[in-house]
């Protein structure tokens, strides 16, 4: 059964009353750390990031607000609280005041019940576990007539994914957020409205539907070259932030620079509208004969294959062009498909270039607790 946290008026009016007899807490300096949380290390060793309270309250008050968050609603928690968007997800709605329902572990079955039997009006999940239910739910709509909002993040969301959820969770507002670690979670949402445009066919909204959306109030961001130039619009590069909420700090020292701002790590760039695309991350570019290379379009060609379920797409070390493509490909139950059909497959959908040199069929990828693929074990794989 999940573990239900239950916050209520009566119990804080209590509270007030008794006050006068309660000893308070000591002063807590908003420059005082908070929490030290491990980024994940999908691509080399977790580190040790440090986040103030100043951080964290500046997170919560701004995504409360924006979520317009009620006292009689229920939030599901499925995410562990050593993540920051398990964490992040406590930290908010219990300040407003949300009834929370914890699931230590995910089963799509148990989570779809708890939805419905406990009425939840808000929900997170990453990736993987919406795969799961999608899967689980194989083309039946979910029975989830409280779910006023399901909000998913922590990693790439596949399009076909994100497209038959849409189709399944029938009057639910979908939301992507996007944050790290060390921006205290979410610093970029994509709501509700352009994934209802884009299910509605709006060609320009479907493209948004591979963004992160608009970054928050209080956050700004750059997109820049390799020495630091501000590039155009549309132009990809390395993505810089900068706000209230943003730590950038680690066990060791601050990598913030002395205007502010914070290097993700993560390639992107900005549309003509100010929403913010993210490639991946900079270290997982495959630079192919001095072409940079971003796996997740790859990934996401190889997603929409009907017979493909998951797929990771790394460089591997070549004399001739530095790095070839390789893919590695997850099949859907009872399904087949041949290497030479998905080679053809992706030359009709990409530039040759871009084409895997190199496939291979694999049972399940590696991911970690919380979703993000594992593409440093993908490579060792490969590599033998």
């Amino acid at each position: 059964d999940p573990e239900m946290v239950v916050l209520r008026s009566t119990l804080l009016d209590a509270s007030f009353a008794t006050s006068a007899d309660v000893e308070l807490p000591p002063f807590v300096d908003p420059e005082d750390v908070a929490i030290v949380l491990y980024t994940s290390g999908t691509s080399g060793t977790p580190k040790a990031a440090l986040l103030r309270h100043r951080h964290l309250t500046a997170y919560v008050i701004g995504t409360v607000e924006f979520a317009g968050a009620e006292p009689d609603q229920a939030a599901l928690v499925t995410v562990p609280p050593y993540h920051i968007a398990g964490l992040a997800n406590l930290l908010s709605n219990m300040y407003s005041g949300r009834r929370i329902v914890y699931l230590e572990s995910f089963d799509a079955q148990v989570w779809l019940d708890t939805l419905r039997n406990e009425r939840i009006t808000q929900a997170m999940v990453v990736p993987t576990m919406l795969a799961r239910v999608v899967q689980h739910l194989n083309g039946s709509p979910a029975d989830a007539p409280m779910l006023a909002t399901l909000s998913y993040g922590g990693a790439r969301m596949p399009l076909p994914v994100l497209e038959q959820a849409l189709e399944l969770f029938v009057g639910t507002g979908f939301v992507n957020a996007y944050g790290l670690t060390e921006t205290s979670s979410t610093i970029a949402l994509l709501g509700p409205e352009d994934h209802d445009a884009a299910f509605a066919g709006d060609p320009v909204a479907k493209v948004r539907l591979g963004s992160v959306g608009k970054v928050l109030p209080g956050i700004e961001v750059e997109v820049r070259d390799e020495d630091g130039n501000v590039l155009p619009v549309g132009e990809p590069g390395l993505v810089f932030l900068r706000g209230e909420q943003v730590s950038g700090e680690y066990e060791g020292g601050s990598v913030v620079d002395a205007e502010g701002w914070f290097p993700t790590k993560d390639r992107g760039w900005i549309d003509e509208d100010d929403y913010l695309f993210i490639e991946g991350r900079a270290d997982d570019t495959i630079i192919r004969g001095g072409e940079n290379i971003a796996p997740a379009e790859i990934e996401d060609v190889l997603r929409r294959h009907e017979a493909v379920v998951d797929a990771a797409v790394v460089g591997i070390p070549d004399d001739e062009w530095g790095q070839q493509i390789a893919a590695v490909v997850v099949l859907a139950p009872g399904k087949s498909v041949g290497v030479d059909e998905l080679h053809d497959y992706c030359q009709q959908h990409l530039r040759s270039s871009k084409t895997p040199y190199r496939i291979e069929f694999r049972d399940e990828l590696p991911h970690t607790p919380t979703g993000k693929l594992l593409r440093r074990e993908v490579l060792a794989d490969l590599l033998g």
